[in-house]
């Protein structure tokens, strides 16, 4: 199979290599289109890992500066998100360096802050996050209005 069956029909593509891989056809792999769709492996656990967290703080970020507005729908959401958060790094343990990269922490919260923004109309969300990895993820803590 050439790049073209790549570039035009990805399913065919990857049946062929993995027909290839099991038949020890080694000479015929698409070696660099492999390499490329394992990095994208990799790269979609990250995108599911910050997706949910952006959810999982938007959410946080609103039942603290919205009190009057909290319900069983945020709970719901903020329980399902954390469940799923922790389910992932269970199932990839590789990406818990993410929690430790002040990087990845300025997109996650820049972008959950800009939903929670989105969402409420509020503009006074703080510029850093304002909770530990341990409390976001503990499935009985809930922020509360700073005194």
């Amino acid at each position: 199979m050439t790049t073209h069956v790549y570039e035009t029909d990805i399913v065919a593509w990857a049946n062929e290599q993995a027909r290839l891989v099991r038949t020890g056809q080694f000479e015929l792999l698409d070696l660099e289109h492999i390499a490329e769709e394992i990095e994208d492996v990799g790269k979609s656990e990250q995108r599911e890992l910050a997706s949910r967290m952006v959810i999982l703080l938007a959410h946080l970020l609103k039942w603290q500066f919205q009190p009057e507005r909290q319900g069983r729908s945020w709970q719901i959401t903020i329980r399902n998100q954390r469940r799923a958060v922790q389910l992932h790094l269970k199932q990839v343990p590789s990406l818990k360096v993410k929690l430790d990269d002040a990087e990845w922490w300025e997109i996650v919260w820049g972008d959950a802050i800009y939903q929670a923004s989105k969402e409420t109309g509020l503009d006074n969300f703080p510029e850093t996050c304002l909770w530990s990895i341990e409390d976001i993820l503990a499935d009985e803590w809930m922020p509360t209005l700073p005194n």
